[in-house]
């Protein structure tokens, strides 16, 4: 997401840990995050770890921070809404665009059987994969690609998420849903004005939903050269 973020600080105390993640959940609740299965799987990935440097202070508040890449962990709530929007179900084979930070996928990662993440910035998914072993999330897969094409090789997927806007539902990521699979995604064709959509694939085609106003990075092709 491309809002701004709060000022670096120092990190509190571990004693106010316990207390900033009961509030942390309550806010996800008060924000429209109430599926059961969301919320258990949001309380049991710590976003600290996705949050690096001095805005390790800010890992419980719900707002974007900033990461490597000039990207941004997204704002946790909106995260929230994202997985709920999703459905996704035990035996699911998820595809994520845009790593990011490692966050959603790790979430995902508790609700799918497999879940497949690709960017294109090979340090994220670097940096990311790194997290993902020292958690012990082995059912995740990190890949540097372009993520607008999808992960072919994989396909078809049961549910994809995108986690970057475009101006209309990719027809590669389309193309890579199995019937009766879901895709949530921003859409719009400006970074002030998007919408998140959940699309159903059919047997006479695809059923559009439009959830709620959003703000994402633009989704861009082509992989990137990180430093």
């Amino acid at each position: 997401m491309s809002d701004h973020a709060p000022k670096e600080t120092t990190p509190e105390p571990e004693d106010s840990t316990a207390e900033r993640k009961m509030q942390f959940l309550f806010t996800l609740r008060s924000r429209g995050v109430t599926d059961a299965r969301t919320l258990t799987a949001m309380e049991k990935v710590d976003r600290g770890p996705f949050v690096r440097g001095h805005f390790a202070g800010h890992a419980y508040d719900d707002t974007p921070l900033p990461i490597s890449c000039g990207q941004t962990i997204s704002q946790p709530s909106v995260v929230g809404l994202m997985t709920q929007a999703l459905k996704v179900e035990p035996r699911d084979k998820v595809l994520e665009i845009g790593t990011g930070s490692g966050y959603q996928a790790a979430i995902l990662s508790y609700l799918a059987r497999r879940v497949y993440t690709v960017d294109r910035h090979p340090r994220l998914v670097s940096e990311a994969a790194e997290i993902f072993r020292k958690l012990d999330l082995t059912n995740i897969t990190a890949l540097a690609a372009d993520g607008s094409f999808g992960l072919p090789d994989q396909a078809p997927f049961d549910r994809i998420l995108v986690t970057a806007a475009a101006e209309d539902p990719p027809g590669p990521l389309l193309a890579q849903l199995k019937m009766g699979g879901i895709m949530v995604l921003p859409v719009g064709q400006s970074d002030a004005v998007q919408s998140l959509i959940r699309v159903t694939k059919t047997e006479t085609g695809f059923d559009y939903d439009e959830l709620s106003p959003v703000r994402f990075v633009p989704l861009l092709e082509g992989l990137e050269r990180d430093e």
